[in-house]
């Protein structure tokens, strides 16, 4: 393996660099996708002073004797995994009605039980969800659901990284009641997150069959307004499709493009009904994509053709959708399918190659959000969001790809410690930032509420 890139790795000037306070060491270190900045030596280290990295080298902990030292002899240091779509408080639905299509699972059994939900559930169930991301190497993600102050405080508590709003659509709301509620209501989300370190608020319309023409463009103003993104469903099955003919005579992408809102700000979630004529109009327009790749299975939609907007140069990041319809928020196990279903779809082995989906579910998704520059990948000046993996396990040996391990082989529960804008969330398996167990213990008493509701 290569040595890593020559990216500024070692601290630029001593007096010009805090006091370090924490060094993570391995002996693998993947700073990006690229063969070039994977690493393969004894005691490679992470050197972090506040939410920053300073230095990337070997031995550092002897360098900086003063830091809090996190090592393990067969650890593999990487970037967090970022899920750009997901539903985190739906960890409360999660196998309550499987094997359903998209619009039965969501009329029949979602929505209804969605209408009786309370602040305190999707707090304590978005909790609940964080904590599985949290184990399985997430780092940020981006989140559109009901009382979204509620999943904020949740994301607060965690330590994680989370650009997250209210989900808004022309029927009444179980949080805000009806919709000017809702837009007063993310106004005062984004008063009460303005400048917050972790949180990014967005503006959130369902999809273009639960909002109408005048509200998908009243939320594009606020969301240019606020320099926001504007997080939809989009293109996500043919029942979609079929509905937006019958209303617009036209397709969900070019009813969006029609009404002048298709553009850099737009995270369209899923995409996977898709002309190519499609694909290279949101290609043009800048808009990127949440894959979510076993949400899209699961409920037979279809498959997104990621291929070939990669190849088209839309960015495209990597998404795990909600617990209700995947039935976990494991991107490790999103990385594999993502892998494996395009190959069979193209039926040619190369495409989506390991390196290219740990790029998408890393960098691609930090360019989805916007964040390019802070997250991502491992880089002096970067946000020090990065995990360690324990490559000493049956499945994992030997190592001759780390990438292709980490797509092919690893699984979430391979990760044992987490630091999220410098601050360590979970070491040794266990989370700091949340009470595990006590957060298990209420979610049953949850789920017993919601299996009675009708």
């Amino acid at each position: 393996m290569s040595q890593i890139s020559q990216m500024g790795q070692t601290a630029r000037n001593v007096t010009d660099i805090p006091d370090v306070t924490l060094i993570l060491s391995g002996r693998y270190l993947i700073a990006s996708s690229r063969s070039r900045d994977v690493q393969e030596q004894e005691n490679i280290s992470v050197a972090v002073a506040s939410d920053r990295i300073v230095e990337i080298g070997p031995n550092l902990a002897d360098k900086y004797p003063q830091a809090k030292c996190i090592s393990h002899a067969h650890g593999l240091i990487m970037p967090g995994l970022i899920n750009t779509h997901t539903h985190a408080a739906m960890a409360c639905f999660r196998g309550l009605a499987d094997d359903l299509p998209l619009m039965e699972w969501l009329q029949e059994h979602i929505f209804p039980r969605e209408a009786q939900l309370t602040a305190e559930i999707v707090y304590q169930s978005t909790l609940l969800s964080l904590c599985e991301m949290i184990k399985s190497g997430t780092t940020s993600f981006n989140d559109m659901y009901l009382f979204a102050k509620d999943v904020a405080r949740a994301a607060h508590a965690s330590g994680m990284r989370a650009w997250l709003g209210e989900v808004v659509y022309d029927f009444p709301s179980p949080n805000y009641g009806e919709l000017e509620n809702g837009l007063r209501y993310t106004e005062e989300l984004f008063d009460l997150y303005a400048g917050h370190e972790l949180i990014t608020v967005t503006v959130n319309p369902h999809s273009v069959y639960t909002c109408s023409p005048a509200l998908l463009e009243r939320l594009a103003a606020q969301a240019e307004e606020r320099d926001t993104l504007y997080h939809i469903h989009l293109a996500e099955n043919q029942d979609e499709v079929n509905t937006c003919m019958e209303r617009y005579n036209c397709s969900p992408v070019q009813h969006l493009e029609n009404l002048g809102l298709l553009n850099k700000r737009v995270v369209a979630a899923h995409g996977v009904m898709l002309t190519e004529e499609e694909a290279f109009l949101l290609a043009r327009q800048k808009v990127k994509i949440a894959h979510c790749p076993e949400s899209n299975m699961k409920l037979a939609s279809g498959v997104a053709p990621v291929p070939a907007m990669l190849k088209q140069g839309i960015t495209v990041g990597l998404g795990t959708d909600g617990c209700a319809s995947n039935n976990d928020v494991d991107m490790f196990g999103e990385m594999n399918s993502a892998a494996k279903m395009h190959k069979v779809m193209q039926m040619d082995p190369t495409v989506m190659h390991a390196a290219e989906t740990l790029h998408v579910a890393t960098q691609g998704g930090a360019t989805l959000l916007g964040a390019e520059k802070e997250i991502g990948m491992l880089a002096v000046g970067k946000k020090a969001d990065l995990i360690m993996l324990d490559m000493d396990q049956p499945h994992l040996t030997p190592v001759y790809n780390p990438i292709s391990h980490l797509v092919y082989a690893a699984g979430g529960g391979d990760v044992i410690h987490s630091v999220i804008n410098g601050q360590v969330v979970m070491q040794d398996r266990q989370i700091i930032t949340l009470d595990e167990k006590a957060i298990i213990a209420k979610m049953k008493e949850i789920g017993e509420r919601v299996r009675n509701m009708k």
